[in-house]
């Protein structure tokens, strides 16, 4: 896991999507936080382990998008290990695990004696801990100077051309695009990734939602993301879902508190009460929510 010593930081973005809006400070404690997402081989390990059922193995059947007719699809017999149906190829050990809901990442968490991240510390750690205006977390441009993509994420027009100039179509191995500054991985394209959250608009943010317990935060992008359709995996970008929702762009990533990492609770439910010092200090300078 990464160390991320906390401090103030400036969350959102004034120039994203309306969700994305209005900035404001929010100070963070000190975290660790997965150096990548969970892998297909570290949830396997979960499930022989355990015996765990995910929510697509019992519902028989999780989401796979329709290119032609742009919309996801439920279809039958599509699972963590056979991300792409019973026809395509097995999930390869080295990639992020898919076809995992809110609930199923918080059941490896638990066994794992980890959380799921809050999504401000996963900005935290997608801004590699500073202030910065920096459009992803590896710096602004999406290539290198040769043109070679930084990310796993859509390279062209979604949905009517897709290049796959860096052989992947769909999943990529984590790590396979680099570090950043501070050791992290995977965090903008590939997977979009769960947090613990659930989704709300940010303080200031007046424009028209009803708050939904279930309704979780996802951040990070995917591999279906392109820089106009999507643009998901920008530092500040922010998106939503079901508690339940599982499909073939979704994963997660794990974080722990600084005490319990120094205590090494492998395996051990970690603490339910666990809060996340977050203070808006722009106008709502007492408020903390969490």
């Amino acid at each position: 896991m990464v160390y991320f010593a906390g401090g103030d930081i400036t969350i959102g973005s004034e120039h994203g999507l309306t969700n994305e809006a209005p900035t404001f400070e929010a100070e963070i404690a000190p975290f660790f936080i997965d150096k990548h997402p969970v892998t297909v081989a570290q949830f396997r390990a979960f499930v022989q382990t355990t015996g765990y059922k995910t929510d697509a193995e019992k519902f028989g059947n999780s989401a796979l998008f329709n290119y032609k007719k742009l919309i996801y699809e439920l279809v039958d017999s599509v699972t963590w290990q056979q991300p792409l149906g019973p026809n395509g190829a097995p999930a390869k050990d080295n990639h992020p695990i898919t076809h995992v809901s809110w609930n199923d990442a918080m059941a490896y968490a638990s066994w794992a004696g980890k959380r799921l991240p809050h999504e401000y510390e996963w900005e935290f750690a997608a801004r590699n801990g500073k202030n910065t205006n920096d459009k992803y977390s590896w710096g602004n441009s999406l290539t290198d100077n040769n043109g070679v993509f930084k990310a796993n994420v859509w390279q062209g027009h979604f949905p009517d051309t897709n290049t796959v100039a860096d052989d992947f179509a769909h999943t990529s191995p984590v790590g396979a695009f680099g570090i950043t500054s501070c050791g992290m991985s995977d965090m903008g394209g590939n997977v979009w990734e769960w947090c613990s959250n659930i989704f709300e608009l940010y303080p200031g943010n007046h424009y028209p939602y009803q708050k939904d317990p279930n309704v979780k935060v996802i951040r990070g992008g995917s591999f279906m993301c392109d820089s106009l359709v999507c643009h998901g995996y920008r530092v500040s970008a922010r998106q939503f879902t079901s508690r339940e929702t599982s499909n073939f762009h979704m994963g997660f990533r794990c974080a722990m508190d600084v005490d319990r990492r120094t205590s090494n609770p492998k395996h051990q439910t970690p603490n339910q009460n666990t809060t996340i010092k977050t203070t808006y200090k722009s106008y709502l300078s007492n408020d903390k929510r969490f």
